[in-house]
Formats: C-alpha cells, structure tokens, sequence
C-alpha cells in the first residue's frame, strides 16, 4: 500500500480531493486517515461553519439544514487561499455540498493552488447508515446511563432524516456534475474502516494511473 499511497502523493501535488457520502458514511474517519497517510491537510466546511456560528453566534445549520450557498461562499471558500495551506495537498470532506456551488469551489481551489483532482463517492445505502446511526446512537445511551425520551427520539430521527433528503436532493447533483467532468471515483463504504481504506487507496491509484472503473 506504500507504494500506492507514494503514486497518489505524487500524483495529487498541491491538488485537492474532495470526499462525498450520506450521513454516516465515513467522510471524515476515511478522509482524516487519508490526509495522515498522504501528509495533506484534511478540510471540512461543516466544522469551519460550525465554528463560525458559534463565533457569530448564528444557527444555519440547526436542524441538520446546510448552510446557505451566500453563507458557504464567505465562511468556507476563503480558506483555500490561506498562506498556511499553500504548499499543502487537501483532502475535502463534502466541500461544496449544494448543486451549484462545485463551481465555484472548483474555482477557488484551482486559483489558490489546490484543483480538485478526484471527488470520492462513499456508496453505501440509506439503511446501512440508518443502522449505523442507530447502533452509534445506542452506545451513547449506554455510556452515559440515560434514557431518551420518545420526544428526543423522534427530533433525532427528523435531523437524520433531513440530512439524508438534504443529499439526495442538493448534493446527488454535485455528485453527478463530478462525474460528468470525469472526477468521480466511486468506493463502497459497506465495510470495515480498514476495508474501505484500502479500496479507497486502490481506486485513488487505479485513478492516477489512468484508470477509473
């Protein structure tokens, strides 16, 4: 795997790749090992927007709603232009997540230095995830001794739900619109961690090589 993770290092330079799955799916576990494996900086524009509302003290994303695109531009766009990213390979977890704003993205990355050079598609299904919601929803009930209410369970189960109508309607198409470029390379996320990190890896080096299947 050395050798691949080598090849892709090479291959992606200052480039970027940029991580797309439902809820659940792994983004940011698979993306984070990636970026530690390929000494690239692992970028999300959830946790940069999370933090600025709690700076602002604004509520975008409550709900499990994306923020909106106006939002997205000012708070996220501008960190690809950072003098601390400059010499840096990234690794996106769903940046840009909203039809219409992977052009943008698209542009500010490749003006700063960090094209987009692959977009990953985590395929996994709608009831994988809901099981794994529920099972890491569980563990948490476990670990601090309390029950949840129905009340609670259900404003969870409508915030999970939600995130994945917001895939499904604004971010498929981003997802089409990478494949469309000839950008997308896809990897099943119904595994172990491990698992999925190495058929990542072997797509992302069959990738750089030319091939994509």
């Amino acid at each position: 795997m050395e050798e691949k993770l080598n090849a892709i290092k090479q291959w992606l330079g200052t480039g970027s790749i940029n991580i797309f799955g439902l809820p659940m799916s792994g983004k940011d576990t698979v993306g984070i090992k990636l970026a530690e494996n390929l000494g690239a900086r692992f970028l999300s524009s959830g946790m940069i927007i999370r933090a600025m509302e709690q700076e602002k003290n604004q509520h975008y994303t409550e709900g499990g709603a994306l923020a909106p695109t106006d939002i997205f531009y000012e708070w996220v766009l501008p960190y690809f232009a950072r003098e601390d990213l400059k010499d840096s390979s990234l690794v996106l977890s769903s940046v840009g997540r909203w039809a219409g704003e992977e052009d943008e993205v698209m542009k500010s990355a490749a003006e700063a230095g960090h094209p987009i050079k692959a977009a990953i598609l985590l395929n996994i299904s709608e009831a994988d995830v809901q099981e794994r919601w529920e099972a890491v929803k569980e563990a948490g009930q476990r670990e601090s001794g309390q029950e949840v209410t129905k009340r609670e369970d259900d404003k969870f189960r409508g915030v999970f739900k939600k995130r994945i109508d917001e895939f499904n309607e604004k971010t498929m198409p981003v997802i089409f619109h990478y494949q469309t470029l000839g950008l997308l390379v896809q990897v099943r996320a119904d595994m172990t961690r491990e698992e999925v990190f190495e058929e990542l890896v072997n797509r992302l080096y069959s990738f750089a090589q030319g091939r994509n299947y």
